[in-house]
Formats: C-alpha cells, sequence, structure tokens
C-alpha cells in the first residue's frame, strides 16, 4: 500500500485471473476506450501471463497497468536471450502524476532482474516516457506507399522456378510458424515465439480491415518445400478513371532471394490495384534493391524497440561482437543503481566477458544509450556526435562502435 501526497492511497498487486477483465478494461481505456473484437480480447487474455502483470488499485477501482511477457530475443551473433517484454502500460488519467507509473516500472523492473532476464523490451506508444526508466530506441521498422503503375521490379535468377499459391491462412498457420521459426536466428531483435503467439499472425477481426478484405496468404513453394509466404489484404477502390486499389502488405517472410522476389512480385501484380502498402518491415528490406525508382515508393522509418539492460554484465556477455573489442564502460543508471559503475567488456565475434573493474574508464554512457546500441542498430559513435556518449580514451569509440555493429539491421517483427 502506498499514499501519495495527497493522502490517496493505493495498492500495487500482482494481477488475478478474476480481477484480469477489470485490469483489461482499465488498459483500454487508457488507449482511447474503443472496444475490442471478442476473439481480440479472448486471445489477450490467453496470453496474458498473471505472475507477470501488476496493477494499481484505488480501492475497487484499478488505474494503472502494467505486464511482462517472457519471450527470447535473438541477439548480435545468434544467440537467444530470455528477456521481459514490457506490455499493456497504463495510468488512468485521474490517477496522474501521483507516482504509479514510476511505482510500476520500478517493481516490474526489480521483478526481471530476480527473474534473472538481462534485458526488458518494449514499444512505446508515446516515445517520451521511458528513457529516464533507462530504455533505449534499438531497432527501426520501415514503411513504405509504393505506386505500382510507375515502380517495376527486377528479379533474381531462380524468381520463376518459385511457385505462388493461395492458402488460408488459419490453414497453414503450422507452415508459416515453421518458416518463421528457420529465420529468428539470423536477425538480431527477433522473437522466439511462444505457443499461442502464433495467433497473433490471423487475428482478422472485420472491425480493424478498414473497408479492406479479409486477411488473405499466400505460400512460395520450390520442388514441394515451402520457401516463403505473405499474408496481406486488398482494399477495392475505383474512381472516374477505373481501379485504384491497394494491397496492404501485413506479412511476408522467405529462405532466400528469389521466394522472397517471388513473393513481391505478386503482390505488385495483383489486379484491379495500383499501390502496396508496408508497414513494420525491416530497414534492409530487399523490395527496396529491386524497384526500379525508390522515390515513388515514399519509404519512412519510426522507432520500433526499446531496449533496456536490467543486468549489464550479463547482457553484453550474451552477445558477440564483429570485431575484437576491449574497452571500459563508465555506466550510469540512477533508476537501477545495481548497473552504475564501470565494467571492462572485451569480445569478438566468437564470445564476451564483461565484468567490474576499477580500470579507468574509456567510454561513458548511461545505461539508455548502451540499451539503444545493445542491438546493432544505433552506432555509439552516432549518439556520441549527439552528445550522448563520451570517449575518454582516443580510440575506444572507434573500437567499440565497431564491434557492436552487426551484419544486417536488427528487426522486431511484430509488435506485443
Amino acid at each position: 500500500m502506498a499514499t501519495d501526497a495527497n493522502g490517496l492511497s493505493t495498492d500495487l498487486r500482482v494481477l488475478q485471473k478474476d480481477d484480469w477483465d477489470k485490469w483489461y478494461d482499465t488498459l483500454v481505456r487508457g488507449f482511447g476506450g474503443v472496444p475490442e473484437a471478442a476473439e481480440e480480447r479472448e486471445l489477450w487474455n490467453s496470453l496474458t501471463e498473471f505472475d507477470r502483470s501488476l496493477g494499481v488499485w484505488d480501492g475497487d477501482e484499478c488505474v494503472g497497468t502494467a505486464g511482462a511477457f517472457s519471450f527470447r530475443l535473438t541477439v548480435p551473433g545468434g544467440a537467444s536471450l530470455p528477456v521481459a517484454g514490457v506490455t499493456m502500460v497504463s495510468v488512468a488519467a485521474t490517477h496522474r502524476r501521483r507516482g504509479l507509473l514510476t511505482s510500476m516500472m520500478r517493481r516490474q523492473l526489480d521483478d526481471v532482474r530476480a527473474w534473472g532476464e538481462p534485458l526488458a523490451v518494449l514499444t512505446a506508444s508515446e516515445p517520451a516516457i521511458y528513457g529516464r526508466f533507462g530504455y533505449g530506441n534499438a531497432t527501426f521498422s520501415l514503411a513504405a506507399e509504393i505506386d505500382t503503375t510507375r515502380v517495376h521490379l527486377s528479379v533474381p535468377d531462380g524468381t520463376d522456378d518459385v511457385r505462388v499459391r493461395y492458402a488460408v491462412p488459419a490453414d497453414v498457420l503450422d507452415v508459416c510458424e515453421a518458416l518463421y521459426a528457420r529465420l529468428v536466428p539470423e536477425r538480431p531483435g527477433m522473437l522466439a515465439r511462444r505457443p499461442g503467439w502464433e495467433r497473433l499472425g490471423v487475428l482478422d477481426p472485420a472491425s480493424e480491415r478498414e473497408g479492406a478484405s479479409p486477411l488473405q496468404c499466400v505460400l512460395a513453394e520450390r520442388d514441394g518445400e515451402t520457401v516463403g509466404y505473405a499474408r496481406y489484404r486488398v482494399k477495392p477502390e475505383w474512381e472516374l478513371s477505373g481501379s485504384n486499389g491497394t494491397v496492404s502488405v501485413e506479412d511476408l517472410a522467405a529462405l532466400d532471394p528469389a521466394a522472397n522476389a517471388a513473393l513481391w512480385r505478386f503482390l505488385f501484380g495483383i489486379d484491379l490495384t495500383t499501390k502496396v502498402t508496408v508497414r513494420g518491415r525491416p530497414a534492409d528490406d530487399a523490395w527496396q534493391y529491386l524497384v526500379s525508382d525508390p522515390r515513388r515508393c515514399q519509404p519512412w522509418l519510426r522507432d520500433s524497440l526499446y531496449v533496456r539492460p536490467v543486468e549489464v554484465g550479463a547482457a553484453l556477455e550474451a552477445r558477440t561482437y564483429q570485431t575484437p573489442v576491449d574497452v571500459v564502460f563508465d555506466v550510469e543508471d540512477t533508476f537501477c543503481p545495481w548497473n552504475a559503475g564501470r565494467w571492462r567488456l572485451s569480445g569478438d565475434a566468437k564470445g564476451a566477458s564483461c565484468e567490474r573493474t576499477a580500470d579507468a574508464a574509456d567510454v561513458a554512457l548511461s545505461v539508455r544509450e548502451l540499451g539503444a546500441a545493445y542491438l546493432g542498430g544505433v552506432s555509439l559513435a552516432s549518439l556520441a556526435t549527439a552528445g550522448r556518449v563520451r570517449e575518454i580514451r582516443p580510440g575506444a569509440l572507434a573500437e567499440a562502435s565497431l564491434g557492436f555493429g552487426t551484419r544486417v539491421p536488427p528487426w522486431l517483427p511484430h509488435g506485443f
């Protein structure tokens, strides 16, 4: 039980199953109050990890929510690291500025540490909120609106050997999930999904289609093997000049360049459509290098996954480094003070160690910047140009920046 400056008491406690409906209604109201479809609500109920979820109560009223899904996240080098996927965070508008969010973040990070998970990650509805709790933006996602009447694809050899066929999304869910699982170790930031999470990819409430078709799916096959899939919707539109429909790509995955190109060629060529829209794609998505005119694709990036080292030493040891690194970081972390101080990171492409040290610091930064750089998508050197990272030993920043880099940009494939 906590009492704020106005003498009002609230109770922060672990969520009980009987309280879920009231807890979830508080969350929905915090995000605008628009009711969700029954199947969507049922899915989130089934995915909720009650012993990892928190609620703040004012008497019988739920006034704050927070959860932490248990995921495994691919980190540079291909290791799968247990992480807390922070989610479902809200504070009732009637209880703002009373420290409720801070109290939930404090309890949650203490719990994550006790669970032995070196990282906490989240996607932010409002990016300005979480920096003060040590979360740094570590990945970006790509969106685009492609004019397929004026943009054409140049596909690689072997594309014609790939067969594309329609499939009912729910009927091929296991096939698609198995293909996705093969790709998870190849890119930092990808989530190994626990059972039940595959349903998120085919959730298709009519209320959220905005005039588009039900979810559609095609499989890419070669020699009887599934080598890719795409899920999409089509929104028909007609003008005086004729058809002007839109293909909205919801998900696409492929095992090789030819399968990837075959899927994009199919999507670009759907009858009675003039544009393809994509969102939430990796920053280096391959279609960008197949199109004839990138200017008419209107690509743009937005922030995606925010990373927070909960145990600095364990987190830095869990990944590898593309070039040798031997650097002492002086880490500032006022919210999780057990991380504060100097850490010697020594590592290369085979592995790493990170331990407390009394040696002089080479690079100084806060845990927020360490989280931003952790997956290799944000350069320590770039953060230094913004004054967020400070080099103490000449040459140490270049050494660390190169080491932290990755072969491909990190990518979060879906929200949570």
